[in-house]
């Protein structure tokens, strides 16, 4: 006969097995090649070196040699931030020739780096998986109806696009997104550093979990630097509803304005009283 200080012990053996499979099972039970939903970046991108130098730059700090026509390039640009002291920063956003500070978009892929929000949003459609992006609104369209990327010559006609053409495919559980023909006007990140119109970008997209996605990129661009530079992996976590609910309003953009550089919000927000 049993001892009966033992049959609570083995109770608990016969029961835990199970309870792990059921964990198990609610873990894994998302689909792997469903992004949809909202997603913001976990826990930020370092902005500083020790000693408080800002960095801020999408690929990471071990940046490839720049080949000459790359460097002559760079060495133009006046950024508010930088780590090399051959492109010192300015205080003055009046004195940087950074191009956003005109008004004009941040580009991919400065714009998955260079704002406060970084959150975004997957939809799935026919033939497309679209991101869009909770900075200035901005849509981004990546093809998966079997085409190729365009072609150098091709891109010539189809012209530069400030957030470029994407094409995407699964390679067995992770999106793989192509992005060519951007426009070299944008920089690569708020240091000053360049991309070229031949520039080509692949990210990769994976699903972990039910709550989060991976994402790495790589940058090939052999007109600005002798070899590919490859970023870390970056955490998107999903949103949660009631992050996204203001006032009984839900969505990526019930909470905050446009996030988009509009001349008339200056002048507004110079008049007496304004906020």
């Amino acid at each position: 006969m049993l001892n009966q200080r033992m049959l609570p012990l083995l109770m608990l053996l016969c029961i835990q097995p199970l309870s792990g499979l059921a964990q198990n099972s609610t873990t894994t039970d998302f689909d792997l090649h469903d992004f949809s939903g909202i997603w913001y970046q976990y826990g930020g991108q370092v902005r500083f070196r020790p000693g408080g130098i800002p960095i801020g730059v999408p690929f990471g700090l071990d940046r490839p040699s720049l080949t000459p026509e790359g460097e002559a390039k760079y060495l133009t640009h006046i950024p508010t931030r930088s780590a090399d002291p051959r492109v010192p920063a300015v205080d003055d956003p009046a004195l940087s020739n950074d191009p956003t500070f005109a008004c004009n978009p941040l580009g991919f892929p400065r714009v998955m780096e260079d704002t406060s929000p970084r959150t975004f949003e997957f939809i799935h459609i026919d033939g497309r998986v679209l991101q869009l992006l909770q900075q200035g609104r901005t849509l981004r369209e990546f093809w998966m109806d079997g085409r190729e990327i365009p072609s150098p010559e091709n891109m010539d006609n189809i012209g530069p696009s400030w957030y470029g053409h994407s094409v995407a495919e699964w390679e067995g559980n992770e999106l793989i997104v192509n992005t060519v023909g951007m426009d070299d006007r944008a920089w690569l990140d708020q240091n000053g550093n360049v991309k070229s119109f031949e520039a080509r970008i692949q990210e990769r997209y994976r699903r972990v979990d039910a709550d989060t996605i991976e994402l790495r990129m790589t940058l090939y661009d052999p007109i600005s630097y002798t070899t590919s530079w490859v970023s870390g992996t970056r955490i998107f976590k999903r949103e949660s509803p009631e992050r996204l609910t203001f006032f009984g309003w839900y969505g990526m953009f019930s909470g905050v304005t446009d996030l988009m550089c509009a001349p008339l919000n200056a002048v507004e927000r110079q008049r007496d009283g304004a906020y």
